[in-house]
């Protein structure tokens, strides 16, 4: 069952790249559809300026290892979503970096996880949805996604730069199709989600589908002229 879903993702990963390629100026158009000025968007704004004024304040070296971490359990959650055994998550003590080791071959997703996929985000979000069926919701949990939001932009940006050795794995023409597309769909779910919960990320991705659309219909248009 491993080996296929490993083989089925590696048949799948040029094709997403082209598709996110394809997605980054939809992706790009999306965000102007949001109405930020509202009180859930204020709060957060907030939580995710007490992210950066907290990370302007803390340690180095603790910052170091909880980013390692979470790069660690981000590769771990591709691993036990694809049906592979984890079986060690190390950080070396200088933070230097960590290692994640898993049983069988592996895929790109497995790999890539961490540069585009917000895994603290992901869990606050279902954290905010079984909140929500017990007490209403409040601003505070905005300000917590926002946090986290704040969080996931800070640690993708200090995780990608040349001496990181995953991307050489997946292959730098793959990073440069495949990961601005993924962040920028990673980052308006999120996006969505604060306004309006699961339904908001549900209705985001059909809009993507929609200026998608658009764009092709466009470029399909402007060739049609020239030739």
């Amino acid at each position: 069952m491993r080996i296929l879903i490993d083989r089925f993702i590696e048949l799948l990963k040029w094709p997403v790249a082209v598709y996110m390629l394809f997605l980054f100026p939809a992706c790009i158009r999306s965000f102007y559809s949001f109405q930020f000025m509202t009180w859930k968007y204020v709060a957060f704004t907030i939580g995710i300026a007490v992210f950066f004024i907290s990370r302007n304040m803390s340690d180095n070296g603790i910052r170091s290892n909880i980013q390692i971490i979470a790069h660690e359990c981000t590769h771990a959650f591709f691993a036990i979503l694809t049906f592979h055994k984890v079986t060690r998550i190390r950080v070396e003590g200088d933070n230097s970096g960590g290692e994640m080791e898993f049983k069988g071959k592996g895929n790109w997703l497995i790999v890539i996880g961490p540069y585009f996929f917000p895994l603290f985000c992901f869990f606050v979000m279902i954290g905010i949805s079984i909140y929500a069926q017990f007490a209403d919701m409040n601003l505070f949990l905005n300000g917590i996604l926002g946090y986290f939001f704040g969080y996931h932009i800070d640690t993708v940006f200090s995780q990608i730069h040349e001496k990181q050795t995953d991307l050489p794995k997946v292959g730098y023409r793959f990073c440069v199709m495949f990961l601005p597309g993924a962040n920028l769909w990673a980052l308006g779910s999120i996006l969505a989600f604060n306004s309006r919960g699961w339904e908001g990320v549900w209705l985001y991705q059909r809009l993507l589908g929609y200026l998608n659309r658009k764009n092709y219909e466009i470029v399909i248009s402007f060739l049609s002229e020239i030739f």
